[in-house]
């Protein structure tokens, strides 16, 4: 695994530099959106709602919407005067009780490794949490932003699980529970009987991601079954304007439409007619295998774009 982060906590007089890995992964299965006749993917475009255009990635901004629906653009100097919060200093605040931090507050999780000089100030720190049976509560910036997180143990390994910020946890309240009364002691009674006899100890190994591998098996049998369709290569980028003019074309006339203006369309719209390039030649490869190398490579090299 690659560092992520890579800081100091201090607790006290105490300084452990620490490299940071994330702890999880996540393993839910996303689909591609691809065109049904040829198995193409397919891409997008950022196109503004206000004026139409496909707009460069350069010239996009950030903007922050108000609850009133208004947009304010905010410009790299006026994040640059934000303050720093780029600290690579994880402070411990207090050591609490675990039990005091609701589950619903926990968010992300890190392993924190030891740089190689600072083995035994990680194992203090490490001994001491699981000897006072609490976690630290500390604060860190990660990716610019400030947020609380608790340092705790597990096997054998401190872990920096972040914490979500009070308000960000919905109030309970706006959850409409109707009438629902409390249980009469006989359906209680019959209740207990039911939790005790399905009672145990947590074991993740009981259970698994079916449809994980009831995907993996699907696509399994398509393959072995031939139901495959080899990836069409995305069409090179020649530097051609006429597919460009006819995507914006169609962008003003949307736009145009959505505020009541006539629409030209694209074809009254003048044409002129496209500058033509001679392709380079290249020398054909010595062998079809080194032709179908030299696509897979550049097939590849899209992908990874």
């Amino acid at each position: 695994m690659r560092a992520m982060w890579k800081g100091a906590v201090s607790f006290g007089l105490v300084n452990v530099p620490v490299k940071l890995y994330s702890a999880t992964e996540n393993h839910d299965i996303s689909f591609r959106q691809v065109h049904r006749a040829d198995g193409g993917q397919i891409r997008y475009q950022r196109v503004c709602s206000a004026c139409g255009e496909v707009v460069a990635f350069d010239d996009v901004a950030k903007g922050y919407e108000t609850p009133d629906g208004q947009m304010v653009v905010l410009t790299d100097e006026d994040l640059a005067a934000l303050p720093n919060q780029s600290s690579k200093e994880v402070a411990v605040a207090k050591f609490v009780p675990a039990g005091q931090i609701d589950p619903m507050l926990f968010d992300k999780a890190y392993y924190l490794e030891p740089e190689k000089a600072a083995t035994k100030a990680y194992a203090l720190l490490r001994d001491a949490l699981s000897t006072a049976d609490r976690v630290a509560l500390v604060t860190v910036s990660i990716r610019q932003r400030m947020t609380m997180a608790v340092l705790r143990v597990h096997e054998g390994i401190i872990v920096l699980q972040t914490l979500l910020w009070p308000d960000e946890i919905r109030a309970a309240d706006q959850i409409n529970l109707g009438d629902t009364g409390h249980a009469s002691d006989k359906e209680l009674a019959m209740a207990s009987m039911l939790v005790d006899s399905l009672s145990g100890d947590y074991d993740p190994g009981e259970f698994e991601d079916d449809y994980a591998a009831a995907v993996a098996s699907l696509v399994d049998s398509k393959i072995a079954g031939g139901v495959v369709a080899e990836a069409p290569a995305a069409a090179a980028d020649t530097g051609e304007v006429v597919d460009l003019l006819e995507a914006l074309q169609r962008s003003v006339d949307r736009a145009k439409a959505a505020r009541g203006e006539p629409v030209t369309g694209s074809s009254s719209a003048p044409t002129k007619p496209a500058p033509t390039k001679a392709a380079p030649t290249k020398p054909a490869p010595a062998n079809p295998a080194a032709a179908k190398k030299t696509a897979a490579k550049k097939t590849a090299a899209r992908k990874a774009g």
